[in-house]
């Protein structure tokens, strides 16, 4: 979406070296790493936007993102919140998806 749309757009993994100095020059950070909390307030740059697209049930049974919300939003101008974020996107796009595979069955 992001290079439909003209952007420049740097693509990171978790085992992607100087991942904290890749993620300075980010205006928005999208991160889908399927880690905990793997990103944290210190390492996300001042103002940034940042989509948390992970989702995760701890041991308490609470939900978290694959961003550390507490410390991040400290940091950021913008923050898509777990639960309650792009999970309710992921389920429009799933059954467009059916749709569009049952109209290509007929």
């Amino acid at each position: 979406l992001a290079l439909n749309k003209n952007a420049t757009v740097t693509i990171c993994h978790s085992k992607t070296k100087n991942l904290q100095q890749e993620l300075q020059n980010a205006d928005i950070i999208i991160v889908a790493v399927g880690r905990p909390k793997f990103l944290q307030g210190k390492d996300l740059p001042a103002g940034c936007t940042v989509i948390d697209v992970g989702i995760h049930r701890q041991d308490d049974g609470k939900l978290c993102g694959d961003v550390d919300f507490p410390s991040a939003e400290k940091v950021v101008s913008r923050i898509s919140p777990v639960p309650g974020g792009v999970g309710p996107m992921t389920v429009v796009s799933l059954i467009e998806n059916v749709i569009q595979a049952a109209e290509n069955r007929i």
